[in-house]
C-alpha cells in the first residue's frame, strides 16, 4: 500500500494516509483566547479528518499540546463537548513551548479511515 501525502509544503504534508491510517500535522490557531483556539484547531482537524476519509468518532489518538496548563481547565470544557461520547481517542496532554508566541493550543491527531 502506497503512502499519501496531501498538502505538503515543502517542510511537511497536512495529512498522510497510510494502512487506513490518517495522521494529521499539528494544528493550531491564532486567534482569541484557549477557547477559541481550541474550538478553531478541533474545526480544523474535523475538516481534515472528513476530507480525508474519516470523521471524529474514528481518532485513535490524540496528542495535545498547551502553552500554560493554566488553560487545561478551559480547553477541556471545549474539548469534552467536541469529542463523541462513546468514541474517546486515546489523549496525551502536556505544557510545552509553543512555535509561535501567540499559540495556546497545538493537537496532533491519528485517525482510522472510515
Amino acid at each position: 500500500m502506497a503512502i499519501q501525502r496531501y498538502e505538503g509544503n515543502g517542510r511537511m504534508s497536512k495529512a498522510v494516509v497510510f494502512n487506513n491510517t490518517i495522521y494529521l500535522c499539528g494544528q493550531t490557531c491564532d486567534e482569541g483566547g484557549i477557547k477559541e483556539q481550541t474550538a478553531g484547531v478541533l474545526a480544523k482537524v474535523e475538516e481534515l479528518l472528513n476530507k480525508y476519509g474519516s470523521d471524529k468518532e474514528n481518532i485513535l489518538s490524540i496528542t495535545i499540546y498547551v502553552k500554560d496548563m493554566k488553560d487545561f481547565a478551559d480547553m477541556n470544557a471545549v474539548y469534552d463537548a467536541w469529542v463523541a461520547k462513546g468514541h474517546e481517542p486515546a489523549r496525551a496532554c502536556v505544557e510545552a513551548k509553543m512555535a509561535r508566541e501567540n499559540l495556546l493550543v497545538e493537537m496532533s491527531v491519528v485517525a482510522a479511515v472510515k
